[in-house]
This record gives C-alpha cells, sequence and structure tokens, in this order.
C-alpha cells in the first residue's frame, strides 16, 4: 500500500515517516479505547467487580472524548502543533499506565476518563496535521495514510489485545500500550515537523465554525452514517448468530477490517479527483448491502460477501468525511473536526441505544432496514450538499483548497 500512497500527482512523495506516527497515534487511541471490551472478564475478575460495571470503562473513555475535545482543541490552538501532538501521546503513557497499576476502580474510570480526553484532543488534531504536511493537492492521499491505524486496530489490534490479556494479564496489557507510547514519543520526536500556531486573526470561533456554508450538511452525513455503521457493527454478534455464524464473529469482523484496509487504499487514489462520486458511492454501495441482507441475511455466504463489501465502502469514510469537513471549514478546520469527533461519537453511543431497542424490539433482522433508511438519508444530505460540503469535480479546482492548522 505504501508505494502507492508516497507519489502525488507531481511526483513529489509524500512524508511517510511522519504520517505514519501520526497513523500510530489513532492506532492507539482506538485500541486503548476498546480494549477494555475484550477484557471485561479479566477485568471484573481483577478488580472484584461486575462485567457491566468493568464495561464503564469504556463509557467513561468515550465521555471524555465527547465532553473534552472542543474546550481542549479551542484552548490549544495557541500551542505548536507538535506539543499538543505529544500532550495527547503523553496523556495515553500516564493514563494507560495509571489503568495498569490501579487496584481501586473509581482511580481507573477517572484514567479511562482522562484517556478518553487525550483522545479526543488528537483525533482534532490528526487531520488538520496531515493536511498541513503536504500540498493542497496532497491533502487526501496523506489523510488516508495518517488514518490508516483506525482499520488496523479494529481488525487486528483489539483481538491482540484480547489475546495477550489471556496470556499474560490485563494489566500486562494496558502496561504494553504505555511501552507503545514511549516509542512513539521518540518517533514523533524524530519524523514529526514542528509547526507554528494558528494566527490570532485567523482563528475562527465555534459559531463561525458552525454557521460556514457546509459544514453542518457534512456533519449530519457523519452522524447518519455513523449511526447506520455501529448498529450493525455493535451488533454484530447477535446478526450474524442468524447465519449460524454466532462462533465466527472474528472471522467475520477479520474480513471487515481486511476489506476496510483495500478500502482506504482505493479512497487514497479517489479522494482528491472524485471525492463527492466516491462518497455517494460508497452510501450507495451500504444502501445496497443492507437490502442484500434485510432479504437473505440468514445465509452464511451472504454474511460474508456482504461484510467484504461493507468493508471496502466503509474503509475510507474517516479519509472522505474529515477532507470534506476542512475543506468546507477553511480556517475553522480545526475546530470543525472537533466538531466531527463530538458528532462521530455521539452516533457511536446512540446506535448503542438504538440498537439494542431494535434487537429487543423487532430481533437483528430489523437492523438492515432502520440501517437502510438512514444511509438514504445520508445520502440525500450528501446528494443536496453539491455548492458546499461536497462539491463535483476534483478537491481545490479553480481555488487552493485550505490546509488546516
Amino acid at each position: 500500500m505504501t508505494p502507492s500512497l508516497s507519489l502525488s500527482a507531481s511526483s513529489e512523495r509524500l512524508p511517510i515517516g511522519a504520517l505514519l506516527a501520526l497513523a500510530m497515534t489513532g492506532f492507539i487511541c482506538i485500541v486503548t479505547e476498546t480494549l477494555p471490551a475484550g477484557l471485561l472478564p479479566l477485568i471484573s475478575e481483577g478488580l472484584a467487580i461486575s462485567p457491566s460495571m468493568a464495561g464503564q470503562m469504556v463509557t467513561a473513555y468515550a465521555l471524555g472524548s465527547v465532553l473534552a475535545v472542543i474546550p481542549m482543541t479551542i484552548a490549544t490552538r495557541g500551542w505548536r502543533r507538535r506539543n499538543v501532538l505529544l500532550l495527547t501521546i503523553v496523556g495515553f503513557l500516564l493514563f494507560n499506565s495509571i489503568t495498569a497499576l490501579s487496584s481501586h476502580f473509581g482511580v481507573t474510570l477517572v484514567a479511562r476518563f482522562f484517556a478518553g480526553v487525550a483522545a479526543g484532543l488528537a483525533w482534532s488534531l490528526l487531520a488538520g496535521y496531515a493536511r498541513r504536511m503536504v500540498a493542497p493537492h496532497q491533502q487526501g492521499r496523506a489523510l488516508a495514510l495518517a488514518m490508516v491505524g483506525t482499520p488496523i486496530a479494529l481488525s487486528l489490534g483489539v483481538p491482540l489485545g484480547t489475546w495477550l490479556g489471556g496470556l499474560m494479564g490485563w494489566r500486562t496489557t494496558f502496561g504494553l500500550m504505555s511501552a507503545l507510547t514511549l516509542g512513539l514519543i521518540v518517533w514523533v520526536l524524530v519524523k514529526v515537523p514542528d509547526y507554528p500556531p494558528q494566527a490570532a486573526h485567523q482563528r475562527v470561533s465555534l459559531g463561525q465554525v458552525l454557521t460556514t456554508p457546509g459544514v453542518r450538511p457534512v456533519l449530519a452525513v457523519v452522524i447518519s452514517w455513523m449511526l447506520a455503521h455501529n448498529i450493525l457493527y455493535t451488533y454484530i454478534a447477535p446478526f450474524v448468530a442468524q447465519a449460524g455464524l454466532a462462533a465466527r464473529v472474528d472471522g467475520v469482523l477479520l474480513v471487515f477490517g481486511v476489506a476496510a484496509l483495500a478500502g482506504i487504499w482505493l479512497t487514497a487514489r479517489l479522494v482528491e479527483p472524485l471525492l463527492r462520486q466516491t462518497v455517494l458511492v460508497s452510501l450507495a454501495t451500504f444502501a445496497g448491502v443492507s437490502v442484500v441482507f434485510g432479504f437473505v441475511g440468514n445465509l452464511p455466504l451472504v454474511i460474508y460477501l456482504g461484510v467484504a463489501v461493507w468493508g471496502l465502502s466503509f474503509g475510507g469514510a474517516a479519509t472522505l468525511l474529515q477532507t470534506a469537513l476542512a475543506d468546507a471549514a477553511g480556517e475553522g478546520a480545526d475546530v470543525a473536526l472537533s466538531l466531527n469527533v463530538v458528532a462521530w461519537n455521539s452516533a457511536i453511543a446512540a446506535s448503542g441505544v438504538a440498537g439494542g431497542v431494535l434487537l429487543e424490539t423487532w430481533g437483528a433482522a430489523s437492523f438492515p432496514w432502520a440501517m437502510l433508511v438512514l444511509i438514504a438519508l445520508s445520502f440525500a444530505l450528501a446528494w443536496g450538499a453539491r455548492s458546499h460540503g461536497f462539491k463535483p469535480g476534483a478537491r481545490g479546482a479553480g481555488k487552493p483548497a485550505a490546509v488546516g492548522h
């Protein structure tokens, strides 16, 4: 994948080492967030709490991300960029270490909350940082590479962490996450360039960002698309159980993760010339998968093929949506991307509630039809945002693309 990403249209090389450092930061964000899900029995036994209480470690992390991302992003706009990036990584080092050592559940929850704060700030920073490293015509490809840590974490990182937890204990697993952050700090210092803060006269307020044409339609697509995606992803186990794959959930998720990696590679080639078309085709493809799952989602072969197509259509979603949002926001890109974190995590939280209601009321067979309604809404929003948000033609046609700060 790397060679195809490393060349721009004018044969300029992308700063691969620096962008992969950002990808590793995203990898640590995702694994730190989801690791407790695979270690719940071990954590509940180790802290003498119920599995449901142990599950609140994920809730505390998500809460920290949602509540802190906007104020933290605004508060650090006057800092040099690498200092902010290092702050987030040191946050993971500190709070994962506390999680590994703590024997008190209250202390553990506080550590998880502040690890979520670090993640929220990181997610608001990564896209703008990746865009700033390269020329405008390379920004989409740079962002695709910087986001590659997410599907790797979801497909490989979490299962590996769960396996290591069973082998060496859950505390050791969080300790290994801290060791990874130590290596990442050195990596960032060696490879990632520093940039000055955004000039005061260029800083855009939260209200101005929200009223910038194109920002709200993109955020609406983020919410509806991620809600549809996460209803199925969160409750994938009961859904595939209809096809007799209850014991093969790990294999199904592996298929999704590999396909999502392919989706990122494909998006890296399409985001610059065909961002709008790629968004619309991705949404239409997911809608088609939803229809197929609705009619024949009880067949194992259909599940595997459908999950592969779903992963392919979803892999580039973060790149596409963050690129469109940052382009629309211009000088307010950092604040807009912090709003993206809130929208994304809120959709994840809402999907847990919505999926649970659907499962209890109509069963897992209702998921595809609910997803279809949400994806149809996403498609309509993206289609309508032709003038601002999801513009036709190549990115930056007619004017330079905005660089995130």
